[in-house]
């Protein structure tokens, strides 16, 4: 009865976390009406977690960012605050997740943890085979991925210089990009009535390049 119980929970879950991620737009804008300043800390604690930490990769990151464009343009949060305070909890979340990477990634590897498996650090490495270091930056508009390329980088696929180099640098041009194009576009009246639809494209459109680019990758070298 217990399991039942617990089975269900997580159901409810997952159903209020889909449900968030598809309209971010009326929950983040419903936060701000109702806690003002506080909307900033919620901000820097979702972007920070779905960088650092791998077992959330289901949280939002490119949507909210598009979507406190949006808000920025029509004077709801601040944009330069925004910009800055969320690149520093994207690149501090991607660091963190790669020192965790390195500490404890093998174990959860030969674990074989729901979270962290075979079958995520096939399709990670796959990705560093493809893009080389520049995956760090690339990996930050691939949902998923962004999670746990930090992860298996810290787990000896780049050293700790490197990776702060890159990490830094893909903070900064997605944090900075997805809002300044949530600025320019989030208020447009098409695209507010089927946001949706932005929402979809923003994580399906990024993966969908990445798996084709693997896949030509691994036709023109099958050994690998």
């Amino acid at each position: 009865m217990q399991t039942v119980n617990w089975e269900i929970k997580q159901m409810e879950y997952v159903a209020h976390l889909i449900d968030f991620v598809l309209h971010v737009d009326r929950y983040i804008e419903d936060f701000v009406k109702l806690y003002d300043y506080w909307i900033y800390l919620l901000l820097f604690l979702i972007i920070f977690c779905e960088a650092g930490v791998v077992l959330t990769p289901l949280l939002p990151g490119d949507s909210l960012l598009f979507v406190v464009g949006g808000l920025c343009a029509v004077g709801l949060i601040d944009w330069t605050l925004c910009c800055v305070l969320l690149s520093v909890a994207a690149a501090v979340g991607g660091q963190f997740n790669y020192w965790m990477g390195s500490k404890i990634g093998k174990t959860m590897l030969r674990a074989q943890s729901k979270w962290f498996g075979d079958k995520e650090l096939k399709k990670t490495q796959d990705f560093y085979n493809t893009y080389g270091s520049s995956a760090i930056v690339i990996a930050r508009f691939v949902p998923f991925i962004r999670t746990f390329a930090p992860f298996v980088a810290g787990m000896g696929q780049m050293t700790f210089f490197n990776f702060a180099v890159y990490n830094v640098l893909g903070a900064l041009i997605w944090v900075f990009g997805v809002i300044s194009v949530g600025y320019a576009l989030g208020n447009v009246p098409w695209v507010k009535g089927h946001i949706e639809f932005f929402i979809w494209g923003l994580v399906l459109v990024p993966s969908l390049i990445a798996v084709v680019s693997s896949y030509k990758l691994k036709s023109k070298h099958p050994s690998n």
